[in-house]
């Protein structure tokens, strides 16, 4: 899904996105009179071929970087396991970001079980490396 959200990202790169979301607007049948769908609107409109280029960019390189992890833990090799970490690691400065926005409890909740789910697997690799 991500590849396909890199490449439709690119296929839209000089296209009035604007227009295109009325146009999926009317053909599924949403009501634009929807506050939801209004706002989506309203930010298509305003959306820059930067914003399309950033996004497309990102939806290929994290694709690549789950497709490296999946192989990696397919084929039960050890940086596999660390891929994971890593990636798993790299949203959680982005919660720390959404909590110093707006700080909600389950905001705060998810973080710390994403810290946790990282401590536990570096734990796991950390222990299975000890064994002989």
């Amino acid at each position: 899904m991500l590849i396909a959200l890199g490449v439709g990202a690119f296929k839209m790169l000089h296209k009035d996105v604007g227009s295109m979301v009325e146009h999926w607007v009317n053909a599924l049948g949403l009501d634009p009179g929807n506050h939801y769908v209004n706002a989506a609107v309203g930010k298509a409109w305003h959306v820059t071929p930067e914003q399309i280029r950033k996004l497309g960019l990102g939806g290929l390189l994290y694709s690549g970087l789950f497709f490296t992890e999946g192989m990696g833990l397919w084929l039960r090799k050890r940086w596999g396991e660390w891929a994971t970490i890593i990636i798993t690691s790299t949203l959680l400065p982005l919660e720390v970001y959404e909590i110093y926005r707006h700080l909600t409890w389950i905001r705060v909740a998810i973080l710390l079980i994403n810290v946790g789910i990282v401590i536990y697997l570096i734990w796991r690799i950390r222990t299975a490396e000890a064994r002989p």
